[in-house]
């Protein structure tokens, strides 16, 4: 989600530089300015598009660099759709999986998925090759996208929050609270309202109101650019950081709620317990140990994004301070919070990595393997 604004003419991801090929020299346009060279300059310069009037310039990596980069995106890219994509085989083929929490990280899955097929693997060559060779519409295409399955996974893990919390304050009545058509609803909106977002921004073309000019200025064959003005920056990161506050809230009062909980369940340790205050004490545990690990995948997802919405914002209203190697690590890092998730439920649930290895061995192509017992342990 790379959005730009005024205030300077430095174009992330790819270079603001286009060449103008004239008969008799060549004009460079750097950042807005124009430097008039002879012909020799032009043999210097790499273009996206060789012999292409308005091209942008190409600033590539040295050839072993490009590898490791390509090593180190594509790596990120496979574990983003192969990863994500055995969750949602996991909780959807599973039935002891089907639960209002496990639609939720399933639909979540879905939208890392589709970061690591429609928007990672061409960032990565965007970045590597400082050039897009996708076409202008694609490039509007790929933009949305990036914006919109941005935003649905925040949306996703605020509701998880909300869920999460019900559950572990009030464990007895949660199931009757966050129900099979609640999660529907919360996982529709978490849909409807990042696709509806971002398609009225950059199809209408309202991101870049006021800076028309500027955006034909910088127009180069090759680019991927959009100039976003400060006013929708600043909207974008408030929509990015209210949910985050929200999350960071609920898991505060979820650990404050928990700790409550363990001292009580302690304190009470040495008694004789009825067998419904047992069970409660069972229900209270899990759905702690299930908060704890949903609470690390939000922290890993605001880790990820958090240092990309802060530059973005101080870019947005301090000139693009930031050097670009910066700005693209900070990309980069958001996009690997779609590759991260996978590795997390694997990590600290058991039910997921007994679920994996089923799928992974060819055991859940037999009829009887969307039944089988998934948990270690039962409450």
């Amino acid at each position: 989600m790379c959005f730009f604004s005024p205030g300077a003419l430095k174009i992330r991801n790819n270079p603001v530089f286009f060449v103008t090929i004239n008969k008799d020299k060549t004009s460079l346009r750097v950042n807005n300015s124009v430097m008039s060279s002879n012909s020799s300059l032009l043999a210097a310069v790499q273009l996206c598009y060789a012999n292409v009037n308005g091209s942008c310039v190409k600033i590539p990596y040295s050839p072993g660099s490009q590898v490791i980069l390509y090593i180190v995106f594509g790596f990120g890219a496979v574990l983003a759709v192969f990863g994500n994509l055995l969750v949602m085989i996991s909780i959807l083929h599973f039935k002891q999986l089907h639960s209002p929490t496990n639609f939720l990280i399933a639909s979540l899955a879905c939208a890392d998925f589709l970061v690591g097929v429609t928007v990672m693997p061409f960032s990565m060559v965007r970045t590597v090759e400082s050039c897009w060779y996708f076409g202008r519409s694609f490039c509007t295409f790929h933009t949305c996208c990036d914006v919109a399955f941005c935003y649905s996974s925040l949306f996703h893990l605020c509701f998880i929050s909300i869920d999460r919390y019900i559950a572990v304050t009030d464990p007895l009545v949660y199931p009757t609270k966050f129900t099979i058509s609640v999660s529907g609803i919360c996982i529709s909106m978490s849909w409807i309202l990042p696709v509806v977002y971002s398609g009225a921004v950059f199809y209408t073309g309202v991101y870049d109101d006021g800076l028309e000019e500027l955006s034909d200025a910088l127009h180069c064959i090759g680019g991927c650019q959009t100039i976003v003005n400060q006013n929708w920056v600043l909207i974008d990161f408030l929509s990015f950081f209210i949910p985050t506050l929200v999350m960071i809230i609920l898991y505060g009062n979820i650990f404050l709620v928990a700790r409550r909980q363990a001292k009580k369940i302690e304190n009470t340790g040495s008694k004789t317990e009825s067998s419904s205050e047992s069970y409660k004490a069972r229900v209270a545990r899990r759905e702690r140990k299930a908060a704890k690990t949903l609470g690390v995948t939000v922290v890993a997802f605001m880790v990820s994004w958090l240092p990309y919405s802060i530059d973005s914002l101080i870019d947005a209203f301090m000139g693009f301070i930031t050097p670009p190697y910066i700005y693209e690590i900070c990309c980069w890092c958001a996009y690997y919070n779609s590759a991260m998730n996978p590795l997390i439920y694997a990590l600290f649930y058991p039910r997921f990595r007994k679920a994996i290895k089923v799928i992974v061995t060819g055991q859940v192509l037999k009829n009887s393997s969307a039944t089988m017992n998934l948990f270690s342990e039962h409450v």
